[in-house]
Order: C-alpha cells, then sequence, then structure tokens
C-alpha cells in the first residue's frame, strides 16, 4: 500500500516567544516492509534546521532552532511511502518465550536495533509488580512467541477502555493499570512493561495508521494522531513483530513506523525549549491517505 502522509503541528503563544530549540522526529525511518519515496518539513514562519543524532533510539532527528520573535509556529511533515509487509502468522515451529529470553541476554549486539537495547527497565517503563502479574497469564514461558504476544495484545483491547481523557502524556503505566482506562500510549507502556518483567525485549514504537479504513474494514482506532504500539523481539529467526494492544491486532500494511525507542522520551515526534511567557495551545492534524 502507498501512502500520502501529511503531519501538521502548531503551536500558538499568549505571548510572543523569542527563542526555541526543539527536536523533531517526524521522518519515517527505514524498516522492514516499508519504503520511504519522499519526504519534506516546512516551518512557518521560519527557523534553521540541521540533522542531529538520536540520543537513544531508532530516529531520523531534526534540530530547528528559532531566533525570531513568533506568536504562532507551524510545523509541516510530509511524504510519501509504500508499506508493503504481511500479516505475521504464529507457527508449530516459533521460539518459545524461554528461549527467546535466553537468545536476548545471550546477545553481544549493542546497536539500537539489539534485544539487549530494550530488556530493560526506562524513565517511563518502570517494572511493577501488578501489571507483570496480570500480563504474566498470557506469557507461559513454554508458549511460542508470537501467539503469546497477540494474547496479550487482544487481552488488554478487551479489558482497557480507549478514553482519551483518563490520562496525559506523563502519566505512568501504573496509573492507566489501575484505572483500566488510557489511549494508545498508556496500553503500548503497559505490555512493555510486563514484557519487560518477564524477561522479554520490547520496544516503543511511534508512527501512523492508515487514516481511512478498506472497503468493509472498522476504522482502526488512533488513526487521528501519531500513534503508539509495541515491538517484541522474537529470536533470531523471527526478528522483530509488531503487536498494537489499542486494537488487538499485528502491525501489518496499516501501520507505518517513524521512530523506535526505550520509551516516549527517546522518539516523542517534537520536544524541546521555548523561551517565554504566557501559556501555549497545541493543534496537531494526522492524515494518511491511501494513494493505491
Amino acid at each position: 500500500m502507498r501512502y500520502a502522509i501529511r503531519h501538521v503541528t502548531r503551536f500558538d503563544y499568549a505571548e510572543p516567544v523569542g527563542f526555541a530549540r526543539c527536536n523533531l522526529r517526524l521522518k519515517p525511518i527505514h524498516w522492514s516492509g516499508q519504503e520511504l519515496h519522499d519526504y519534506s518539513l516546512t516551518v512557518q514562519p521560519g527557523g534553521s534546521t540541521a540533522p542531529a543524532r538520536a540520543e537513544a533510539g531508532l530516529a531520523n532527528v531534526v534540530r530547528l532552532v528559532v531566533t525570531q520573535p513568533v506568536q504562532s509556529l507551524t510545523i509541516e511533515s510530509s511524504c510519501t511511502i509504500t508499506v508493503d509487509r504481511p500479516v505475521p502468522m504464529p507457527a508449530p515451529d516459533d521460539p518459545t518465550l524461554a528461549q527467546v529470553a535466553a537468545e536476548a541476554r545471550a546477545s553481544r549486539d549493542a546497536g539500537p536495533a539489539s534485544p539487549a537495547s530494550y530488556l530493560f527497565p526506562s524513565p517511563l517503563i518502570p517494572l511493577d509488580r501488578d501489571i507483570a502479574e496480570w500480563c504474566a497469564q498470557e506469557l507461559d514461558p513454554s508458549r511460542g512467541a508470537l501467539d503469546a504476544a497477540i494474547a496479550l495484545a487482544r487481552r488488554i483491547q478487551n479489558e482497557f477502555a480507549f478514553d482519551p481523557t483518563a490520562t496525559l502524556v506523563d502519566t505512568p503505566p501504573r496509573e492507566a493499570f489501575l484505572k483500566r482506562g488510557g489511549v494508545c500510549q498508556d496500553f503500548a507502556q503497559i505490555m512493555i512493561s510486563g514484557l519487560r518483567a518477564a524477561g522479554l525485549p520490547a520496544a516503543y514504537v511511534s508512527g501512523y495508521l492508515r487514516t481511512l479504513p478498506p472497503p468493509g474494514q472498522p476504522r482502526l482506532v488512533g488513526a487521528d494522531a501519531t500513534h503508539a504500539w509495541v515491538l517484541l523481539w522474537c529470536g533470531h529467526a523471527r526478528g522483530w513483530v509488531g503487536v498494537d494492544p489499542t486494537n488487538g491486532i499485528w502491525m501489518a500494511s496499516d501501520h507505518v513506523v517513524v521512530a523506535i525507542g526505550r520509551d516516549y522520551t527517546d522518539i516523542a515526534p517534537i520536544d524541546g525549549i521555548v523561551l517565554g511567557s504566557g501559556a501555549q495551545d497545541m493543534h496537531v492534524s494526522v492524515d494518511v491517505e491511501p494513494l493505491d
């Protein structure tokens, strides 16, 4: 499936802002099953941009610096991308969770896509006993890795309510877990916390969902903005496999990977500092239009 993606973020400030320095992680990375054809980034009313190094995770980072006073700032990211990613299918010869955990512990790869990089707690996703025990019901060590992953994702989808009013961007996983509600970020963090507690490598994915579904299929939850889901490393033979606990489905051709990290802090679409006074409002719109 070929998509045209347009992601617009507008900041409105109550008082003029004299300086801003931001990290933009908006350009989709190179990842299995997708090919980026073109990309453009525009900033209004203006600012200087330059490539920057990703401090952690897998992301294309651009540093934006605005030195002239502004009362509104609009960042628009556009691209065309082809996604050709089959739906993963559990198989009888899949590695068990015990085998995956052992392979991950034995890994000597220290790169950003190494399973060893995603085994441990991270700033926004600590280990939690209650989450670990709840997730462990689907994570028997003798169970096939893919079978366990989709079972846990579907359990989260079935037992948690999608409620944008229940949480904020910095709500810890435990709070969302106790409320049994939240948004895609919360569900991804809960699943990752449970997987890591079981000794399994799990990564946080930021990306997009197809805005309009194919004829006869329901619209996916989370298609109006950036979306978050989970990658589970399933051994050397299977590699990284994506699961979406918000919708209870696999990562396939409806999902576009933008960045991958330990948690949201590694791959936030936009972060940085702004020097000024008064309040600010942020408005975000995302369109993922199928071209084929």
